[in-house]
């Protein structure tokens, strides 16, 4: 049957629409349409290639979902070599480099050089014919790769039909398929959600990706590509420069690295280095050095080549971010938050720079899923300034209790029960991955975080008690608990570095001070983990005394209000473990009081029920002041204004919060009328 005029011509036009907006979002980064508008207008593709079969071409945008299963990979031969690069270590072997390169070119003073990220990925060759996407490979052995035509076309960052003009019958365009950090992440997350295998890293996770003989695997893959260069038919461009070729390869519609450049010399290589390494954990991609290249196109031709790489580019290389090594031990460090975090021992390991001789395993959860044991040998990997971390064991080098692969001679790890800071219990909190020491005001490990807690403004509120001064009085062995702070005289803070008497006295008086509180404050002040502000004051308001909270069990605990089994679950731990007890009976014996029997700090409770926005710079308040305030009698305070807004309290500068609460005709209050209402009550 023959295909209608207008219906071939609305194909044309879906097909260069769809594909500009492709390039918009895989390419730019800059979307041009909503997802569902662009999903209307592949249907319709999709729909008159369905009708009318004669319209399908190879460069549609439908063609991107996948294929049947491959049974295997043909061999594919690149028109021009794919060679690998010489590596440089050292700064003297770029300079080495760049000496070479003036020698071979007759001793020029000076040379240009096109410098670009070098990515850690999969390197292919993508065959144009007459502009159109006809076959696509693997490096393979630098002569031959793998042929992944169906799987490439799943990639919407690659062309289907160059952009533009300019280009020869027949072109090779070289590149990197990689994934993104972040589509990693997701991909891993996904995996683990399926019960699946996670991918160690990205470049492995983008070259299983790439070669699966299901295409529409791929297509379900978050994989990303970058252009970096061309074979067989380049020397046909009309280009004098790297740079110009780069350009070129945008102009028809590839991806490109926007942190490529031109330098001069080795000064300019290596000040390039240095650039690209400060800026590398911030980059949304893997990469694992720099590549530097000669940028006039005559001049590579002039230096050529030797057996295996080209004579004017060389990859400047970063050092391994991963190794492989043993573990000789699993030890568990206790965090300031009383966070668990299991930790390897590792046979010293030079990797990402640096001499590694331990790596965190994260949780009980992750040493569970790698199935990380003592004598292992595992991957270990470090970039950038973060932690060094166990990627994977290595299964086949596992030492068994015979020669035969028998039973592991090492049994599975287990997380303690009891804290190794403290002696406290270890608990996990339900739907939670960290599990962690309940002995708050007690272990060692958390005594700081506690003691900075404890004192702070909305808690005990010890003024001058700052973060510096708590860690010179726990270093000094002075203080170990919140208890003993009500034990500080002057001549002992005096002698503290930075501290005089007037500072001393000052102290003094406001610990004296802070003896004197509400039942509301001193249970925030605790630091039992998923209690804040509101829920102290709530559980003060519920019990009314302390002796009744202790007394409490999970049951009783979910009576108050917003208390479910998680927070219930973590205030029953803290309040169980016999060492907090012993903390809170020592404050009550320093004097710590408050009236007892009533609920503190809820006032008339003049704001129950009510919602409340604050915008601007109120006079006298800070923003967190008044909220607590609000709270405290009974309000909650929200971030945006609606119809179920009850008062907008304004200060200077309001903004568009402000305009909104008059355009619904919300009230509108200052800080004055604010301060009446919580002193007196509605009128």
């Amino acid at each position: 049957m023959a295909v209608p005029v207008a219906e071939a011509a609305r194909a044309a036009s879906l097909r260069a629409e769809l594909e500009r907006h492709n390039h918009a979002y895989y390419v730019l980064d800059a979307p041009s349409i909503p997802d569902a508008e662009y999903d209307k207008l592949f249907r319709e593709l999709q729909g008159l290639e369905q009708a009318y079969p004669e319209l399908l071409t190879a460069d549609s945008p439908t063609q991107r979902v996948g294929a049947a299963p491959l049974k295997e990979f043909l061999p594919r031969r690149h028109g021009v070599a794919m060679l690998s690069l010489n590596n440089a270590f050292e700064p003297a072997e770029v300079e080495a480099f760049d000496q070479r390169v003036r020698d071979g070119l007759e001793s020029i003073a000076a040379v240009d050089y096109a410098v670009e990220p070098k990515f850690d990925g999969l390197a292919i060759s993508l065959t144009y014919e007459n502009g159109l996407f006809t076959c696509g490979a693997t490096r393979g052995d630098g002569a031959t790769g793998e042929e992944v035509t169906p799987n490439l076309r799943t990639l919407h960052c690659i062309p289907l039909r160059l952009a533009g003009a300019g280009w020869p019958a027949l072109i090779e365009v070289r590149g990197e398929v990689l994934m993104f950090k972040a589509d990693f992440a997701k991909l891993n997350e996904r995996q683990r959600e399926r019960g699946d295998k996670e991918f160690a890293n990205p470049r492995n996770a983008a070259a299983g990706s790439l070669r699966q003989l299901d295409s529409k695997i791929t297509a379900g893959r978050p994989l990303s590509f970058f252009a970096y260069g061309v074979g067989a038919g380049g020397e046909q461009l009309p280009l004098k420069t790297h740079a110009e070729l780069m350009d070129q390869l945008a102009a028809w519609g590839f991806p490109v690295a926007e942190e490529r450049r031109v330098v001069q010399g080795s000064k300019g290589m290596l000040g390039y280095f240095a650039e690209i390494g400060k800026k590398r954990p911030s980059l949304p991609y893997d990469i694992d050095g720099v590549v530097y290249k000669v940028n006039r196109l005559t001049a590579q031709a002039q230096l050529g080549f030797v057996s295996r790489a080209p004579r004017f580019a060389i990859a400047h290389k970063f050092p391994a971010e991963e190794a492989l090594t043993e573990v000789l031990g699993i030890d568990v460090q206790v965090g300031r938050t009383g966070a668990i975090t299991p930790v390897a021992r590792l046979k010293p390991v030079f990797v990402g720079g640096v001499t590694v001789t331990n790596a965190t395993l994260h949780n009980e959860d992750e040493v569970r899923r790698k199935d990380v044991r003592v004598g292992d040998t595992v991957i270990v990997r470090r970039a950038g300034d973060v932690i060094p971390e166990v990627v994977a064991i290595v299964p086949e080098k596992r030492p068994s209790r015979d020669l035969f692969g028998g039973e592991p001679l090492h049994p599975p790890f287990e997380l303690p029960k009891i804290c190794p800071e403290c002696g406290s219990t270890v608990a996990r909190g339900e739907d939670e991955a960290i599990a962690r020491c309940t002995g708050g005001l007690y272990c060692p490990a958390q005594r700081k975080q506690a003691l900075i807690h404890f004192a702070a403004r909305r808690a005990l509120d010890i003024e001058g008690l700052g973060d510096k001064l708590v860690e010179q009085l726990v270093d000094a062995g002075l203080v170990h608990s919140p208890a003993d702070l009500f034990g500080l005289t002057m001549e002992t803070l005096a002698g503290l570095d930075r501290m005089g008497e007037k500072s001393a006295q000052n102290l003094v008086a406001a610990i004296a001070k802070s003896r004197q509180t509400t039942l509301a404050r001193f249970i925030f002040a605790l630091g039992i983990r998923n209690v804040g502000e509101a829920t102290a004051r709530d559980l003060a308001a519920h019990f009314g005394q302390l002796d009744a909270l202790l007394a409490a069990d999970g049951e009783a605990l979910q009576q108050v209000n917003d208390v479910g089994p998680v927070v219930a679950s973590s205030i029953a731990a803290f309040l169980n473990e016999s060492h907090n007890r012993e903390i809170i009976g020592r404050l009550r014996a320093a004097g710590v009081v408050w009236l007892e029997g009533e609920p503190a700090d809820v006032g008339p409770r003049l704001f129950t029920g009510k919602t409340l926005v604050l915008t601007g710079t109120l006079p006298t308040l800070k923003r967190d002041e008044a909220k607590a305030m609000i709270e405290a009698a009974g309000g909650k305070v929200a971030g945006s204004v609606s119809k179920k807004t009850d008062f907008v309290v304004a200060g200077e500068e309001a903004g568009s919060k402000l305009e909104k609460a008059l355009e619904l005709g919300v009230p509108v209050i200052d800080e004055a009328e604010l301060l009446r209402l919580l002193e007196k009550g509605f009128e």
